[in-house]
């Protein structure tokens, strides 16, 4: 459904829900300057437009013991369409792959947003089946030492 143009009112609301996805309306309402039927009224609409895809609980990667964040690069033997296909439907069988993004600008064909408990279930996952993905030519792992800075949040200061 086609949504109007967004203005102040709708980002302050997608600001908000960003900040916490389970705010209620009314408290959403008052912190947009809204009552509470046109609040909720623009949400629907939001989310009709596609705007707000989904809302989501983000848990703690350490208190669940999964301390190791890795970016992995994937290269492929060929970008064939049969191979891109193949890498990408085998990938999105493994939870520990939080993302994945086809790229361009490196020598990489696919970066990989990993997380793992150790470098034992790394090793793991790296050789009986990263390595096991036909098509796949060479992996390159860079591993985080520390997170400096991990958003969920989008800009909207684009948003008039």
């Amino acid at each position: 459904m086609p949504i109007k143009k967004l203005d102040r009112i709708d980002r302050k609301i997608m600001e908000e829900i960003q900040r916490d996805g389970d705010i209620s309306n009314l408290e959403l309402a008052d912190k947009v300057g809204l009552s509470p039927s046109p609040c909720s009224r623009r949400v629907r609409q939001l989310e009709e437009a596609g705007i707000i895809d989904r809302r989501v609980t983000l848990l703690n990667q350490n208190s669940l013991g999964l301390p190791l964040t890795i970016f992995i690069h994937v290269c492929l033997e060929k970008q064939l369409p049969k191979t891109l296909d193949n890498f990408e439907r085998s990938i999105c069988t493994y939870t520990e792959v939080i993302e994945c993004a086809l790229i361009t600008g490196s020598d990489a064909d696919y970066l990989l947003k990993v997380v793992m408990p150790d470098m034992s279930h790394y090793e793991k996952f790296l050789l009986k089946e990263l390595n096991q993905i036909e098509g796949v030519s060479s992996i390159r792992t860079s591993f985080v030492m520390r997170h400096v800075l991990n958003r969920t949040a989008l800009p909207l200061s684009h948003i008039k």
